[in-house]
């Protein structure tokens, strides 16, 4: 590349070269340790946390364990503000050292957490400051990993390169299904005493390694050059607002697509369980399976995305999704176990895998080096909301009653068709060189 030199002297230090398969692999990683981390905690809300961490006598001691787990996503828009603007000053490297840090600190922390019969109701409230940090952890992953691998990518590959965050997203969800199932099998002796905990002490191992990965990691090229030519702005979020704001809109809409995944993933396991009388086991696999070929199709999708285009792929897979989850709803009451697995992968790994593969570059290729932490961060939290409440929207609507399967497919197409729209009114950006995308507004004095 032409803005990158070699041989410089101390008065011109070089920009770091691009070291993509690196940057792809430290960002798969930092994901995968980043939503195990996330998703243990949603199985433990729902399975384990409400006997140990509230009243045995209070019914509402579920409710209050799912609230626990809804806090994270209160935290993550304010956590988007804070670590973009950092991501934007400082370095996209810097600011995923300390989210990879304070996810695995607590992450690790709740698992040392004194329950209620110990403590009283500190237990509690311990275990809600523990996830307030995770959620301020998780806003910064996706889009710092994003922002990273981007802009380490070669031009003309780095659909397929970013796609590797969402991938590595896929593989924690995965883990902390896989690994929840042997300790909910436990006895309840075991379980609600030391065997919840293992989960997430088990964190600590790969946070380390992700942690060596990532601190050998060079920063980018686009932020040393932004540095270089005094383009770093001073107030990102202002920046951004002034300039982008159109792009971050555009962002928070499309990333509506999100809650595609918390349908498929929670609502449609509720669904499964309550009006199709399927065992708790076969939803569980329905999920991990569709996960697991999501790791083989999200790479692909990224590769195509570069051939054709971000915006065709990314349609087809929030489009694609509308279409294939009413087949998939309606499977759950079938009897039909291979019929509602093919759905499930259908449904999951060649639809949903689409879009999610494509959107870190997508979204990202929106903004300058300038502002790309901060509007992919800011943007994606705000339109995650959506995903966050998707479960209780639909089942407030009757979607885990007789005949449900409507309102979720309803529900389905809508956020599908929001996200379809505001993808068609963006710029088609994949044959755009890196150096150009978005543009950069104004030169830093100083």
């Amino acid at each position: 590349m032409s803005h990158i030199h070699q041989g410089a002297d101390a008065s011109n230090p070089p920009v770091p070269q691009r070291t993509p398969v690196k940057a792809a692999l430290a960002s798969f990683m930092g994901s995968a340790v980043e939503y195990y981390d996330f998703f243990i905690f949603g199985s433990a809300a729902a399975l384990i946390f409400p006997h140990i961490f509230f009243p045995d006598a209070d019914t509402n001691a579920a409710v209050m364990s799912l609230a626990t787990f809804g806090f994270a996503y209160i935290a993550r828009p304010i956590g988007a503000v804070i670590l973009g603007h950092f991501g934007d000053r400082i370095g996209r490297q810097k600011v995923l050292m300390f989210t990879l840090v304070m996810m695995g600190a607590a992450t690790f922390a709740i698992g040392c957490l004194p329950t209620f019969d110990q403590v009283g109701w500190l237990a509690p409230i311990l275990l809600v400051l523990a996830r307030l940090l995770q959620g301020l952890s998780a806003a910064g992953e996706q889009a710092g990993a994003s922002s990273l691998s981007l802009e380490h990518a070669p031009d003309h590959r780095r659909s397929f390169f970013t796609s590797w965050t969402l991938t590595g997203t896929q593989g924690g969800q995965i883990l902390a299904a896989l690994v929840f199932i042997p300790v909910v099998a436990l006895p309840d002796e075991i379980k609600f005493g030391i065997g919840w905990r293992i989960p997430f002490w088990l964190s600590a191992v790969v946070v380390i390694v992700t942690y060596f990965i990532r601190r050998s990691l060079h920063e980018t090229p686009e932020f040393e050059a932004a540095k270089k030519n005094n383009e770093i702005a001073k107030l990102p979020l202002g920046v951004l607002l002034r300039f982008h704001w159109r792009d971050v809109l555009r962002v928070i809409l499309c990333a509506f697509i999100a809650a595609v995944s918390t349908v498929y993933g929670t609502l449609a396991i509720s669904y499964g369980k309550t009006i199709g009388h399927l065992d708790e086991s076969i939803t569980l696999w329905l999920v991990v399976v569709g996960n697991i070929g999501a790791l083989f199709t999200q790479p692909l999708f990224g590769m195509l995305a570069d051939k054709i285009g971000r915006k065709p792929v990314y349609i087809y897979g929030a489009l694609g999704s509308a279409a294939f989850m009413p087949f998939y709803i309606r499977s759950m009451e079938s009897g039909n176990t291979l019929l509602q697995f093919a759905l499930s992968l259908l449904v999951f790994s060649c639809a949903y895998a689409a879009a999610n593969a494509v959107w870190p570059s997508f979204y990202a290729e929106m903004f300058s080096s300038q502002v790309r932490f901060s509007g992919l961060a800011i943007g994606t939290q705000l339109g995650f909301l959506m995903a966050g409440f998707a479960p209780s929207i639909v089942a407030a609507m009757g979607g885990l009653e007789p005949g449900g399967w409507v309102q979720i497919s309803l529900f389905t197409a809508a956020v599908a068709l929001v996200a379809s729209i505001s993808a068609l009114t963006a710029r088609e950006t994949f044959r755009v060189p890196t150096h150009q995308l978005g543009h950069r507004v104004q030169k830093v004095a100083g």
